[in-house]
């Protein structure tokens, strides 16, 4: 029997062990997923100290560790050192924010995929590649080191970044793959890693996966602050660092140089590796000068072509320190094998004949236009988010959380995703969603007129069957 009486004893969750057949941490562990999913267990619920919940049920404390882990490495509880143990923000959500709805009369603002009308100069490019004799060929093995040609094109890009750099070029299958085999060769399950309070949904579920908890850096006017960055170092323990500087994602902010700068500092100062992903970085105007210019011996560059030229390609260019090389290559490559050899081509001479140049001012305008006509109907609206971005953040009125806002609007027929989709730990996120503005534009306007009457309503919208 457990040493002290609970009976009057308030606590946020009572499991019940009276009838269970697993492991009894798996048990535990099981009816704790169950009751967040029920609902019974809500966002940002402080759970019982462990040895609180051990005496509870009369169980040893390792019993409850083991338990808790599980449910942390699947995000659904967050523990904060000096804070106690919570349960996530997002713990409720669907992280993975690719299409779900097979509804033709859903208007997707919600995945973030890139206009289509660009692929038909790709098409064209790729029917005149396959007219050469040695085409057959590409249907082989690819190395992830390309060739001199390859790694001068993947160069040529960067260029436009303000990134130069002599480190040859590791080839990923697309963004997330670059990032998943990252954290694969460089961090272990348990180890801790430092985000933005609100960030990519894609690396969360990549953590989750792995075992990875993400832990959020305080942040001023919408950037990591040092004071942030060196607490997290010291006090939770984090190894490693996953920053977009440019049109982050979900927010739309723009990492500013100082900011950059002072990221490179502290890497140097306290060994933490950086994971620096600049999928959206060739859409900028004017790009800063990425991080890893400033420590390339403690930062992973990761540059997709998924957002800027065609998702299909799946190619992104890795630039790693030469001391983590080795380790990420023999990662990529157990993950991959290798990457198509008939997409690096055809990336490599779209690069080289300016192809590629092309088809990315073709989405910037695009982008551009596709913006215009979100601010014509939203602009007495807090929606932040630069002309060439392809999606935006909407700042919802106080009488809307994300959550309802995204379902309000996906009962009119049109998907958004809300704020808590994006929310690190227990971080309570502000009231927001984030739009995707790339669907064709007779379908954007719909779904502008759409959310705005949304907005303008009081929770009294009329929804036509």
């Amino acid at each position: 029997m457990p040493v002290n009486s609970f009976e009057e004893y308030p606590m946020s969750w009572r499991p019940n062990i009276s009838n269970i057949s697993a492991p009894l941490y798996i048990a535990i562990a099981e009816q704790l997923e169950q009751d967040i999913k029920d609902g019974k267990l809500l966002p940002g619920t402080k759970l019982p100290p462990q040895r609180e919940l051990a005496d509870f049920l009369d169980v040893n404390l390792s019993t409850i560790t083991r338990a808790f882990k599980l449910c942390g490495q699947k995000g659904l509880i967050y523990a904060s050192i000096g804070s106690g143990t919570f349960v996530s923000s997002d713990a409720a959500t669907n992280k993975i924010l690719l299409p779900t709805s097979h509804s033709p009369h859903m208007i997707e603002m919600g995945s973030v995929l890139p206009d289509n009308y660009v692929n038909e100069d790709i098409t064209r490019y790729m029917k005149k590649m396959m007219s050469d004799s040695n085409f057959n060929n590409l249907f082989q093995y690819g190395r992830l080191e390309g060739n001199v040609w390859q790694n001068e094109a993947a160069l040529k890009l960067l260029e436009k970044v303000n990134f130069q750099t002599d480190q040859p070029i590791l080839l990923g299958a697309g963004g997330q793959n670059a990032i998943v085999g990252t954290l694969a060769a460089l961090f272990q399950a348990g180890d801790r890693i430092g985000t933005d309070p609100i960030t990519y949904a894609g690396i969360k579920t990549a953590a989750n996966m792995l075992g990875i908890q993400l832990v959020a850096i305080q942040q001023r006017d919408g950037e990591m602050t040092r004071e942030g960055l060196l607490y997290a170092c010291k006090n939770e323990h984090i190894k490693g660092l996953y920053v977009i500087p440019d049109f982050h994602n979900p927010t739309t902010h723009t990492m500013s140089l100082e900011t950059r700068r002072m990221i490179a500092e502290v890497s140097r100062d306290t060994g933490l590796i950086i994971i620096e992903d600049a999928i959206y970085s060739f859409l900028k105007e004017q790009p800063l000068a990425p991080i890893a210019s400033y420590a390339p011996e403690k930062v992973i560059y990761i540059a997709s072509l998924s957002k800027t030229i065609s998702p299909g390609l799946r190619l992104s260019y890795i630039v790693t320190p030469s001391a983590l090389r080795k380790r990420i290559m023999e990662t990529l490559y157990n993950i991959n094998i290798s990457i198509s050899p008939m997409m690096l081509e055809l990336a490599t001479r779209l690069i080289h004949d300016g192809v590629a140049e092309t088809i990315l001012e073709k989405h910037k305008l695009y982008a551009k236009q596709q913006n215009a006509l979100v601010n014509q109907y939203l602009s007495n609206y807090n929606i932040l988010g630069g002309e060439a971005c392809i999606f935006r953040w909407l700042i919802l009125p106080d009488k809307f959380t994300g959550v309802q806002f995204e379902l309000l609007a996906a009962k009119a027929g049109v998907q958004v995703y809300a704020a808590e989709r994006f929310a690190v730990g227990n971080v309570k996120p502000i009231n927001a969603v984030r739009l995707a503005i790339t669907a064709p534009e007779n379908q954007l306007e719909q779904a502008l007129i759409i959310l705005k009457d949304l907005l303008e309503s009081n929770g009294d919208y009329t929804f036509v069957d």
